[in-house]
């Protein structure tokens, strides 16, 4: 389908180029939370458009993906220092180192086991921390994959990217695992999602996005810029989905027909990363260069 633009896409700054804006879930509060890669902050933006800023103990902690957690509070992974944050509401913060040196932590996602359930993109490792702190992890059958981004899957099981495997990877909350390679070499995966029926996944190396079944079978839907470079997707519904193009300034969706849709930004060097559903029902995205866009569906 072809490209449209449309006038209910708007952009708000949120912080300085320099800082970063990466992840963005909806949290408990009925706000929305961002990380703030490049200065060490989570951000919290309520949809009246006030915002406020919580330092990290650590400037260069890298704060990466943020989801909300079984206990309330907010979860984000700490690619600088390898450690696993939590942030409470009301802007208390604590950090949990994972036991691998050097792991990198960077997708998160609460799990259907009250605990939270992350990726190590250098070890090879998918990581289990309980809302107590308490971390485990499980080794996985591959040797530089890149472990990526992880998602709660309708089967009571994790399932994530392996950005340099090829491949999604499914784990019990047993620890066992099973690979599924995908058919389109160089695919990249990297950004994860469930609609409740399926996992759905962007190709940022193939300008695709894939859906794969809890039998492992996968289909590819190109995008009609394959050069795009699609970086982060969320489910709104049962097979609808929203995605980020991060090489190229927009949003896009999908659905289960394989049918996309692309929606330009205002600032198309805005470099969009994370994306969410709001409070509010619409699709809220960060972007990278300092600022937060709003679709409305």
């Amino acid at each position: 389908m072809p490209r449209s633009e449309t006038p209910s896409v708007e952009e708000f700054p949120v912080a300085r180029e320099a800082e970063g804006p990466y992840g963005i879930t909806a949290g408990p509060d009925g706000a929305l939370w961002l990380t703030l890669v490049h200065a060490g902050r989570i951000a919290r933006l309520a949809l009246d458009g006030s915002l406020t800023t919580y330092p990290l103990d650590s400037p260069d902690c890298r704060p990466t993906v943020i989801a909300p957690g079984p206990d309330g509070a907010l979860w984000f992974t700490r690619s600088g220092d390898h450690s696993i944050g939590r942030i409470t509401p009301d802007g208390e913060t604590t950090a949990f180192r994972t036991p691998t040196p050097g792991s990198g932590p960077y997708g998160i996602t609460a799990g259907p086991d009250d605990a939270l359930w992350f990726t190590q993109m250098h070890t090879d490792r998918i990581g289990r921390i309980t809302v107590e702190g308490e971390v485990t992890e499980f080794p996985l059958p591959t040797e530089g994959g890149f472990p990526s981004a992880v998602a709660a899957g309708p089967d009571r099981a994790l399932w994530f990217t392996l950005n340099q495997a090829n491949a999604i990877g499914r784990i019990t909350t047993d620890g066992d695992v099973t690979l599924h390679p995908l058919p389109t070499p160089g695919a990249a995966p990297v950004g994860i999602a469930c609609d409740g029926e399926a996992v759905w996944f962007v190709e940022i190396g193939a300008g695709q996005i894939g859906r794969i079944a809890a039998s492992g079978a996968v289909e590819e839907f190109p995008l009609p810029d394959r050069t795009a470079r699609p970086h982060a997707i969320t489910a709104a519904s049962a097979g609808e989905c929203w995605f980020t193009e991060w090489g190229a300034g927009r949003i896009g969706r999908v659905t289960a027909a394989g049918g996309i849709t692309e929606y330009g930004l205002p600032s198309p060097a805005s470099e969009p990363h994370g994306i969410a559903v709001g409070p509010d029902g619409a699709l809220w995205a960060a972007l990278e260069a300092g600022g937060v866009a709003r679709l409305a569906r």
